[in-house]
């Protein structure tokens, strides 16, 4: 295994791979370097005398400048660089398109056909609760019915607890019933109970207006308030939905009705040279099969937007980047916060330093392809290949929304390490071996591999038969666990 990698031939710092030691001598670009302190694994080694306000080069791109003179050998990080952004930026259009490799390898899952036409990859009995107030009824629900029933043959019976669904206005009362009908109508569910308790803002009429053309004899509505018994009543109706359920089959299906989502985590310096990479390479290899991709986490494209902007289909969906880019930015202003407070404490002690090395690594799980559409938040897929998704960086909100948008499953690349999962399979993919090696648990991709003389190609093919066995079946560890959960977006006031 190496020790560093110079990541693009333009660098003027090389990344190290494990930790070195003071007075530890690197060769790169046959020049012999010695290095003048520690350096832990995943941080930054300057490989030229940089003088005070000069750009460091990673990737190829300025990820900001020093702060004061940084000698050849010496360890660059949040101490000695700072961000080059500030404030809201006006953008021209330079389109840049590539055209993918078209493999035509004609792959296939198992999934469960809908009789709306949509596919799952689950067939999972869920409560939605309309309101919090409910979440407790719906825990003795789901309690009573596995003691009656001993259900067999589905996925998974869950209730997606939240705190919302009343004393809530304008755009976060707007914000819950969209991701909640968003999740109803998410063909992993295959019958889906919405409970309610009466009172609420989030009228049980108003929500069922709000589902559109969903499936009638798949999802059932109870509001706890108009009955005397509403645990025996939502008994029932889970009876109910688990008989016609019970008898769906997995049919072979293409992966070009595939819906994945593209998320990042608790990222490292190794982020974007291993785990991130493999994840664009993926949603390349994925778009040219017919699939679709969504990415997301706006706050982390700041500094690699323009990227996603010269990759825009037309001038509409340029247009539609910088409003979500500017958007977001204004968002923070108005809230009064600096646009650039990131990285967090745990990317810093991974070996990121500034908002713009964060962002060239968040963006590379986008790949090359070509931006086709861009979706407000609780927005669903309309277009498929890459779509850029208005979400922030929170894992818990932005795996939600990417769920919401009707994505099977969300690839969550992580150099840390966390447990937790959305509402649809949430696959953890390392970006380092010891991550893997120390939560199994945990983890279910490793794509450390690449430091240890794995090529793409080969890392790419296991991938690519993992994610069809997890959309055939087979479960990922949040799913063993049984760790699943939503989070909403809240922007406004509480009542």
């Amino acid at each position: 295994m190496k020790k560093y990698i110079k990541i693009n031939q333009n660098d003027n710092v090389v990344v190290a791979l494990v930790d070195l030691a003071k007075g530890e001598m690197i060769n790169i670009d046959d020049q012999e370097l010695v290095l003048l302190e520690d350096v832990k694994r995943g941080h930054k080694i300057a490989l030229v005398d940089l003088g005070k306000s000069e750009n460091v080069i990673k990737y190829g791109y300025p990820i900001g400048h020093a702060v004061e003179e940084i000698k050849a050998g010496a360890w660059v990080h949040a101490h000695n660089i700072k961000t080059n952004l500030s404030g809201t930026i006006e953008y021209q259009f330079s389109q840049q398109l590539k055209d993918l490799e078209v493999r035509n390898k004609n792959l296939t899952f198992k999934g469960y056909r809908r009789e709306n036409g949509e596919v799952g990859i689950r067939n999972e009995l869920w409560i939605v609760p309309t309101v919090g107030c409910v979440n407790g009824i719906a825990e003795r629900i789901i309690e009573r019915f596995k003691a009656e029933v001993q259900p067999e043959g589905i996925d998974a019976i869950e209730v997606f607890k939240h705190n919302y669904g009343c004393s809530q206005l304008g755009d976060d009362h707007i914000n819950t019933r969209t991701i909640l009908t968003d999740v109803v109508n998410h063909p992993n569910g295959g019958g889906v109970l919405v409970l309610g308790l009466g009172c609420e803002n989030n009228h049980m009429e108003d929500f069922r207006k709000a589902l559109g053309d969903f499936r009638e004899e798949r999802v059932r509505f109870l509001i706890s308030q108009e009955v005397s018994d509403e645990i025996e009543e939502g008994v029932k109706y889970l009876k109910e939905l688990y008989e016609a359920m019970k008898k769906d089959q997995r049919e072979d299906v293409s992966i070009s009705e595939l819906k994945i989502g593209l998320k990042c985590g608790g990222s490292d310096g190794f982020s974007g040279i291993t785990a991130n990479p493999l994840l664009g390479v993926f949603s390349d290899f994925l778009i040219s099969e017919g699939g679709t991709t969504i990415l997301t986490e706006v706050p982390e494209m700041f500094g690699a937007e323009t990227i996603l902007m010269n990759r825009a289909e037309d001038d509409t969906v340029f247009e539609n980047i910088v409003n979500l880019v500017n958007d977001f930015k204004e968002y923070f202003i108005k809230h009064e916060q600096p646009i650039y407070e990131n990285p967090s404490p745990g990317n810093k002690a991974g070996g990121i330093s500034t908002l713009e090395e964060k962002s060239l690594g968040c963006t590379q799980k986008g790949g090359e392809a070509t931006v086709v559409d861009v979706l407000k938040y609780g927005e669903r897929i309309k277009k498929k290949g890459l779509n850029l998704l208005n979400a922030p960086g929170n894992d818990l909100v932005a795996a939600t929304a990417l769920g919401s948008a009707g994505c099977h499953m969300v690839l969550f690349t992580t150099g840390r390490g966390t447990p937790f999962g959305s509402f649809v399979p949430t696959m953890k993919i390392s970006t380092n071996s010891q991550l893997y090696n120390l939560k199994p648990h945990w983890i279910d991709f490793n794509a450390g591999v690449l430091l240890e003389d794995h090529t793409m190609e080969e890392v790419l093919d296991d991938f690519v038969q993992y994610v069809i066995s997890v959309a055939s079946g087979e479960y990922v560890n949040n799913e063993k666990q049984n760790f699943r959960e939503i989070s909403i977006f809240k922007t406004g006031v509480t009542l």
